[in-house]
């Protein structure tokens, strides 16, 4: 977690949901749920996922496995993945052999996955039929939102991409947010729309760290993404007049 020096430049990907980041200001949007977060539901709710994913046995260096569907859960997830040291992937096919501490999907997919001991099912966008799977709004809900200080290397993988089989640390991932920042223009008065699917690396990069990291704010599409080579775009706040794009191929990844 990040000290009150590191809060302009975190080292980690969990620093930027540290409690001191926590503000009125909008963090995130969902156009398909109409649904927004500031920053104080931001940090929030990805530090009571992080202690719902460890209760459920999710520990430093686990495989996590998400649904990269663009909706909060998922980006949440992530998040408080990162604040245990976990490694995201956003895949979730149920044709990979799966080997996950914890696979995280959309409600209406739950009777895709049988998971072998070991692996636990959360879903999210309703309840879950099964008594053992978790029901990812109600107990993130119930959860604590205080989470105890951690210590991770920066240079430990906290994202993989399956398809590449290549993992990215959060050094290597907050270096090409701040990048992508910097090409953007992004300031915290930024609205960044994410327009490539969520398992590519470097739409998560450019797409929903970049602005977090500048205190701007992350708009997710209202359905499916566009597999094309747009990563995001970006808007400010007093003027939509003008919009900055980046392409997947200009991500330092």
């Amino acid at each position: 977690m990040a000290t009150d020096a590191d809060l302009d430049d975190p080292s980690l990907v969990g620093d930027l949901v540290a409690r001191e980041r926590r503000s009125e200001r909008l963090a995130l949007s969902a156009a398909e749920l109409d649904r927004t977060y500031s920053y104080f539901d931001l940090c929030n709710t990805a530090c009571k996922v992080g202690n719902v994913l460890s209760h459920r046995g999710v520990r430093e260096g686990d495989r996590l496995v998400v649904d990269p569907v663009p909706l909060p859960e998922p980006v949440l997830t992530f998040l408080g993945a990162a604040l245990l040291g976990a490694v995201t992937e956003f895949d979730a096919d149920p044709g990979r052999e799966c080997d996950a501490r914890a696979v995280v999907v959309p409600v209406d997919r739950e009777p895709e996955f049988d998971l072998p001991g070991g692996s636990k099912l959360l879903c999210f966008g309703g309840d879950p039929e099964r008594p053992a799977t978790t029901h990812w709004e109600q107990e993130v809900w119930s959860e604590n939102p205080a989470f105890p200080p951690t210590f991770h290397d920066p240079a430990d993988p906290v994202l993989r991409d399956p398809d590449a089989d290549r993992a990215y640390s959060h050094a290597a991932l907050l270096d090409a947010a701040r990048a992508a920042a910097d090409a953007l223009a992004l300031d915290g008065d930024s609205r960044v729309a994410v327009r490539a699917p969520l398992s590519d690396p470097r739409t998560v990069a450019a797409g929903v760290l970049a602005p977090l990291l500048v205190g701007g704010a992350v708009s997710l599409p209202d359905g499916d993404a566009s597999p094309d080579a747009t990563a995001a775009v970006a808007t400010d706040a007093a003027s939509a007049v003008e919009e900055r794009v980046l392409a997947l191929e200009a991500v330092s990844l």
